[in-house]
């Protein structure tokens, strides 16, 4: 794996994980893979808009997300950055994918 920067024009975001800033890339299979584990995306948006997201669900969608991360890092590691660093500091990657769930690249 080669530390790099996310690749916005790819609708990449990042996230902090065990000191290492990870890769989140929305492909159609890692939103497929997130869309069978928590139902219809379009209904996580409008969770997430009105505050109704869980915990769990950002951080599944996050974990199908990922993108040419170490395979030491688990799907537990993420939920334990996720918190502790707290949701102010996932909020940016989770926009930035929710954005992509609604509007696709350009």
């Amino acid at each position: 794996m080669t530390t790099r920067a996310a690749n916005a024009l790819r609708g990449e975001a990042s996230v902090l994980v065990r000191g290492e800033r990870l890769i989140l890339r929305p492909t159609f299979s890692a939103l497929v893979a997130a869309e069978e584990e928590l139902g219809p995306l379009f209904a996580l948006v409008e969770r997430a808009a009105s505050g109704g997201l869980k915990l769990g669900e950002l951080v599944a969608l996050f974990w199908h997300c990922r993108f040419d991360w170490p395979q030491a890092v688990t799907r537990e590691d993420l939920g334990e950055a996720v918190a502790a660093q707290g949701l102010a500091a996932a909020t940016p990657a989770l926009k930035l994918l929710l954005g992509q769930i609604l509007s696709g690249r350009a």
